[in-house]
């Protein structure tokens, strides 16, 4: 044994030298406000593996970020904080004066609501009473979820309030649930994390099934976006959510529009004059006449098949998965800083690929849905990977923009993939219309859709221009019947 007690301190020889140390659980019970001045300096707490002894220096943030109860969560591991680092915490605290001290035991839940700080920032209340389950009660809260919606189905007349709630809080509920499991997995190797999440992944794949035929049937249902507000607690939630719902009902109304009318030879017969000029820089190689709708679309504009959907929807509610470790920056009003944007895209793109059985579709969704066709503000796996493969290959030449398949794609015939891209759209109209943003004004529906045409495809060709026009489309129809109705 190398560590002696002092009271509530130990001696600990780490590097040859003895470093005063205190366990952290008992530091931050003593005051939980150290908690804030942690986070906010680039502190390292020294982590001791109880069977080994091995011993590392990991940031507080870091491991906050992963769990934020980690102290307290036994396991492997023990947590203490430098001598030397609490000394600053408790000059720090006299500093500032009684007011910043511990509140008495109790005294928290007495606080006015507005003065609370919740302990997950944009994941809202849900997610506490969801971390304290084991892995199968959050399993199981899925299934209890989706047959709910099973249920609801079956049921004729629907009733529509239940209807949007059912939906809302079994959306919201999914992605609470997968958020705190894949962080658990992020932890294990990856063959024991897929064995970890094979059920979570059976689960989240049968809820979003049924979800997809609930809002088949209320593609234009402003009662649904009108919950998803008044239900979802947390900004990142509530953008997952509605981005999942919204995603679902694009990709129905789309099928509808190239399944049962004419819109393909519509826009055919407009894609030399509206259309080609956007695509030609992305085709240079192409002469203008050979740049056509089914050049851009790899084989053609077509139906989505009902599987296909059932992938793609799930990447929809899983693609900002990443963000959990960096939320208060995605959701607060700090400087732009690109390398925290970017990380949230290689960190979900990570989880999901390596360490589940989620379609494979899902995790392209959720890494490559900030490509932006190669916009140098946009970022993600595949323009790296597309880079490395033109200096190989220097002679290669990419034949289509978009792919409904992940194949053309990963062999590099194509540019981008069909639901990215339609995430990417979606996923912009969320963040500006987004009622319960902190950093911007929400705009109005004929707002976002303006700035979307004049930022994402007029001054920076980002978005896809056919896409963007189906989906504007697709919400001012919404819009339209909610002005007939006299909501």
């Amino acid at each position: 044994q190398d560590c002696k007690r002092l009271g509530d301190l130990c001696i600990v020889v780490l590097m040859a030298e003895k470093i005063p140390v205190v366990s952290l659980e008992k530091a931050l019970a003593s005051n939980s406000g150290y908690i804030d001045m942690l986070l906010g300096e680039a502190a390292a707490v020294l982590c001791v593996n109880r069977a080994t002894g091995k011993r590392r220096a990991v940031s507080f943030r870091a491991l906050f970020d992963n769990n934020n109860r980690f102290w307290l969560q036994g396991g492997a591991w023990e947590y203490y904080l430098p001598g030397d680092v609490l000394a600053r915490l408790r000059e720090r605290e006299k500093a500032v004066g009684p007011a910043a001290a511990e509140p008495p035991a109790g005294a928290e839940g007495d606080l006015p609501p507005a003065e609370q700080k919740p302990a997950n920032p944009g994941f809202g209340k849900e997610y506490e009473a969801i971390v304290s389950m084991t892995p199968a009660e959050r399993v199981e809260h899925i299934n209890e979820g989706r047959s709910l919606l099973d249920g609801l189905i079956a049921k004729k007349p629907r009733d529509r309030e239940a209807v949007t709630g059912a939906l809302v809080d079994t959306t919201r509920d999914a992605a609470l649930i997968n958020r705190a499991i894949l962080l658990e997995a992020m932890q294990a190797g990856d063959e024991e994390a897929k064995k970890r999440t094979q059920a979570l992944v059976s689960s989240t794949l049968d809820m979003v099934r049924s979800s997809a035929q609930l809002v088949s049937e209320d593609i234009f249902n402003d009662d649904l976006m009108n919950t998803l507000v008044m239900k979802s607690n947390g900004t990142v939630i509530q953008h997952m959510t509605r981005v999942f719902l919204n995603g679902i009902a694009f990709l129905l109304y789309y099928n509808n529009l190239v399944s049962s009318s004419s819109v393909i030879n519509k826009i055919r017969i407009a894609f030399e004059k509206k259309y080609r000029k956007y695509y030609r820089a992305l085709l240079p190689h192409l002469h203008a006449d050979d740049i056509t709708v089914e050049r851009v679309f790899h084989k053609g504009m077509r139906a989505i098949h009902a599987q296909e959907l059932s992938g793609w929807a799930t990447g929809f509610l899983i693609h900002d998965i990443g963000k959990a470790g960096a939320v208060e920056y995605h959701e607060g009003e700090a400087a732009y800083n690109r390398d925290i944007v970017i990380d949230h895209v290689k960190v979900g793109y990570t989880a999901v690929m390596n360490k589940t059985n989620y379609p494979r579709e899902a995790g392209l969704i959720t890494g490559y849905h900030h490509e932006y066709y190669g916009d140098p503000a946009g970022y993600g796996y595949f323009r790296a990977y597309l880079e490395r493969y033109k200096k190989m290959r220097p002679d290669s030449l990419q034949e289509s923009c978009i792919s409904y398949e992940m194949e053309p794609m990963l062999d590099y015939q194509s540019l981008a993939y069909f639901p990215a891209k339609v995430l990417e759209i979606i996923d912009v109209y969320d963040s500006v219309t987004d009622p319960n943003r902190k950093y911007r004004k929400a705009l109005s529906a004929r707002e976002a859709l303006d700035m979307l045409r004049e930022e994402f495809i007029e001054k920076h060709f980002k978005i896809d221009v056919i896409l963007y026009d189906l989906f504007a489309d697709f919400v001012l129809r919404g819009v339209a019947k909610k002005q007939e109705g006299g909501v």
